[in-house]
């Protein structure tokens, strides 16, 4: 692989199938909206989507989800009166690529029509400067002349998967100006679409048609001329940080844009992209396979970054359409959250400020499920509200058609434990108080005020129980003391005790406040008594294999194949109640392995080997978070071999889209950002052995034999570190604008790193 900082594709595969996984692989993003790795000429049928982060709309008793806006870069040709699409053209050559540097998309492609030859080349970026604004460059030419009617603007036949979302449409054209506007079917959110376009030559006229708002450009091509045109399409949303309507926010933004030109708006959004790769690159040398896979992967992350201020999180299919309805999942703060908290903290704290601002949405869940809980129990699905948006029924059968009961949203208890943690390792990580201070001690304290009022205190065996849950292992429902939740709980009384005492030892006043506001103080005690007595399954003294949960081993000793074997539709999910693989041990994914990487420290080198060696061959792998947890601690055990085939399988899952597209009858389509933050931490937890504490970073190297050397960019407490790992040393080099010292602990020796001191251990 020459290019290290491209992934690209030599042709078009016209099926419906393989235009989703391509436009999966070839999206853009910029936080704000994605745009699918569609083609220009493409519409809703090819599942063009231009996702906004952070508004929904549910249309009647369907799923609700993000939306998609019209797509303002919408551009076809029609040459000698024939239109000129991939889908129906003869294709001479086809390229399209991204460059992962700065998230533009390319296409080049030659068509044949009527024995001319058009070629076709298109250049687009969603900014990164300002986040409303998409630009393209759109150029063609051909090899005789030609007449060429250049059809552009703003395509509002939107796909949505449970639509239609957008109502009360009106598109205009008003002093060159193409918009859409709109408002959303449920809440009537408002919603703005504006388009111009800079070109040299050619006579306009405008149509409104069939959904599409177009500029009709008649160019009389000259052989051998190339003709080229700039389009720039603003969306606007309601909740944006604009004053006045969104249509005239949109218009703004694009006569701004045009202004400019292409050069400084393209200028500007890669000089915003440096920034993003000078602190996240991480280099191998010697395996250009791993280097692509994991650039791709950390590429995927920095591109579905939120927006600074806008308290938005990463949804679990990132922004590559409407897939698991745009929900926020436990993914984001176990899986993408670790990469943002070592390398860019400012994201990190976006994402606990979406779960801050969701905290009512949590606690209405505690009140309302089951027999009524205290606390915030956090939605298995979250959206904007924090109201859960997972279904009892969310899952088809494909053999009846009929939805099957699944009890992901009132069981997996263990995301509340998620929250809590990640909001106390931040703080942990940057000693950056200001957010436990507004909100964060507030949704810890909650969290476990929620595990207190749903654990079961055992008299006769003086310990609290965590029954009816499920484990991050979804074929196994309503199981008893999981090991991964009855842990993560566990965690949760131990952060929210730790967070009252600093708060006693540093602003008593604000304590005071906040148990004040919640009626919580008097419960701080019984956190300490369920910290001592919550049952935490233990190795077993002959095998060390940690029970997944109660009467885990009763289920019969299947092979993942021998279940697989029993499979009678290719499509069919394999838990809830009667699935091939609920009386079996085989499980979905990594559970009790999740939970040797989490709590690593906790566990002996004996203990992880001997559960590695237990359930890998029992999992089935069918989530994208599980190839990951087996590569961590694969890596953590000495099993480098097996560490680099699990961190291969997590780091290509989106650049090879090899990926289940049903789930059921239920359409799953898109990226993956929590494979892409697996992939990152299997490399830096995994082969580079970084464990970051309170008071010290510990490097414990595990590097791949293949790999020559491994670099990469560490933020710890506010100050910036450059780590080299070659078969030889390691070396810490701390960079210019630190201003403290920091403990080091590299392989078994210990160091003090100085403001812009290096420091190194050979091996």
């Amino acid at each position: 692989m020459s290019n290290l900082w491209k992934v690209k594709a030599d042709n078009f595969i016209n099926e419906k199938e393989s235009i989703m996984r391509t436009g999966n692989m070839f999206q853009i993003s910029n936080g704000y909206m994605g745009y699918r790795g569609t083609l220009d000429e493409f519409g809703s049928e090819q599942l063009v989507g231009i996702t906004l982060a952070g508004i929904f709309d549910q249309v009647g008793d369907a799923w609700r989800e993000p939306i998609n806006a019209p797509n303002g870069a919408y551009t076809k040709l029609v040459v000698d009166g024939i239109s000129v699409s991939a889908l129906k053209t003869e294709i001479i050559s086809h390229t399209q690529q991204i460059s992962l540097s700065n998230a533009l998309f390319e296409r080049d492609t030659l068509f044949a029509v009527n024995n001319k030859q058009v070629q076709v080349k298109s250049k687009r970026f969603l900014s990164a400067e300002t986040p409303n604004l998409m630009v393209v460059e759109y150029s063609f030419s051909t090899n005789v002349d030609a007449e060429i009617s250049v059809n552009t603007g703003i395509d509002y036949n939107v796909w949505d998967l449970n639509g239609p979302h957008l109502v009360d449409i009106e598109a205009n054209k008003s002093n060159n100006m193409l918009t859409v506007i709109a408002k959303t079917h449920e809440l009537g959110k408002k919603l703005a679409v504006a388009e111009l376009i800079d070109y040299a030559e050619g006579d306009e006229q405008h149509l409104i048609s069939n959904n599409l708002n177009l500029r009709l450009i008649s160019i009389k091509a000259k052989a051998g001329n190339t003709y080229t045109f700039y389009k720039y399409v603003a969306v606007v949303k309601q909740g944006d940080p604009f004053k006045g309507s969104k249509k005239n926010a949109a218009i703004e933004l694009v006569s701004v844009a045009l202004q400019k030109g292409f050069s400084s708006n393209f200028e500007a959004h890669n000089a915003q992209w440096a920034k993003k790769w000078e602190k996240c690159d991480v280099k191998i040398e010697g395996d250009d396979e791993a280097q692509l896979a994991l650039r791709y992967s950390i590429f995927q992350l920095l591109m579905v970054a939120p927006v600074k201020g806008s308290a938005n999180s990463i949804p679990a299919r990132a922004l590559s359409g409407q897939v698991y309805k745009g929900a926020i999942f436990w993914d984001t703060e176990m899986f993408m959250f670790p990469f943002f908290v070592y390398t860019y903290p400012e994201v990190a704290i976006e994402l606990l400020k979406y779960r801050i601002n969701t905290l009512d949405g949590a606690r209405r869940k505690a009140a309302s499920e089951g027999i009524g809980y205290r606390g915030a129990f956090y939605a298995w699905e979250s959206q904007e509200t924090g109201d859960d948006a997972c279904t009892y029924f969310n899952i088809g059968d494909p053999h009846t058609g009929r939805d099957l009961r699944t009890h992901f949203r009132d069981k997996q208890i263990h995301i509340s434990g998620d929250v809590a943690v990640a909001m106390w390792e931040y703080f942990k990580l940057t000693t950056d108080d200001s957010l436990l201070r507004n909100g964060g001690a507030e949704v810890i304290l909650e969290c476990a005020r929620f595990y207190y009022s749903y654990a079961y205190y055992k008299k006769d065996k003086d310990r609290y129980e965590l029954l009816d849950v499920i484990g991050p292992d979804e074929y196994h429902e309503r199981v008893n003391n999981n090991i991964f939740t009855n842990k993560i709980a566990s965690e949760t009384f131990r952060v929210a005790l730790d967070a009252v005492n600093y708060l006693k030892e540093n602003f008593a006043s604000d304590l005071d406040a906040l148990l004040a506001k919640i009626e919580i103080a008097n419960e701080i005690p019984l956190f300490q008594e369920a910290f001592e007595k919550l049952y935490l399954p233990q190795p077993d003294k002959e095998t060390g294999v940690i029970e997944q949960f109660d009467a885990y081993y009763k289920l019969e000793d299947a092979t993942v194949e021998d279940v697989k074997s029993r499979v009678i539709h290719p499509n069919e999910y394999l838990g809830a109640g009667q699935g091939v693989a609920v009386q079996t041990q085989v499980i979905k994914q990594a559970d009790a392995i999740m939970m040797l990487n989490l709590f690593k420290e906790h566990y002996s080198h004996e203990v992880k080997k001997a559960n590695w060696e237990f359930y890998e061959p029992r999992t089935e792998h069918g989530s994208s978070l599980s190839a990951c947890a087996y590569a961590l601690v694969a890596a953590d055990i000495g099993k480098s071999e097996w560490a680099y085939k699990y961190f291969l399988k997590t780091a290509k899952l989106d650049l090879e889209a090899k990926y289940k597209v049903y789930v059921g009858t239920i359409f799953m389509g898109g990226s993956h950002p929590a494979a892409n933050g697996g992939a990152w931490m299997a490399t830096i937890f995994g082969f580079a052995g970084v464990k970051a504490y309170s008071n010290k970073v510990s490097i414990n190297p595990k590097l791949y034999d293949k790999w020559k050397s491994l670099s990469f960019n560490l933020s710890y407490k506010g100050d910036n570190f450059a780590i080299k790992i070659t078969p030889d040393e390691t070396t810490v080099q701390s960079l210019g604008s630190n201003i403290a010292s920091h403990k080091f602990v590299l392989g078994e020796k210990e160091f003090v790193c100085d403001p812009g001191r290096k420091i190194e251990t050979k091996y």
